[in-house]
């Protein structure tokens, strides 16, 4: 990642929580993660990142927004739309 210097703490920490849910090496392209695109993000681990996620932002997730999660970048929207990383 070229602009990791200006990478939004929250991204950062997305990243990091996809890395852990999904037992990724250190520096795998998360951002290209697709909803079952690798073995772990099936059913189960969906359900594993949703809680993981909740838990490392602090927030409670629609049932509309957890079917929605279908990449990182998804994610990344949801967790907008829910305030994480929007200056106020």
């Amino acid at each position: 990642m070229s602009d990791d210097k200006q990478e939004a703490p929250h991204r950062k920490r997305l990243i990091e929580t996809f890395i852990e849910v999904f037992s990724l090496e250190p520096g795998a392209d998360v951002a290209a993660l697709k909803y079952r695109g690798i073995p772990a993000w099936d059913s189960i681990g969906h359900m594993q990142l949703v809680a993981s996620i909740e838990t490392a932002f602090d927030v409670m997730l629609e049932t509309d927004q957890v079917i929605e999660m279908s990449s990182f970048d998804k994610a990344l929207e949801i967790l907008s739309a829910n305030g994480v990383g929007v200056e106020r």
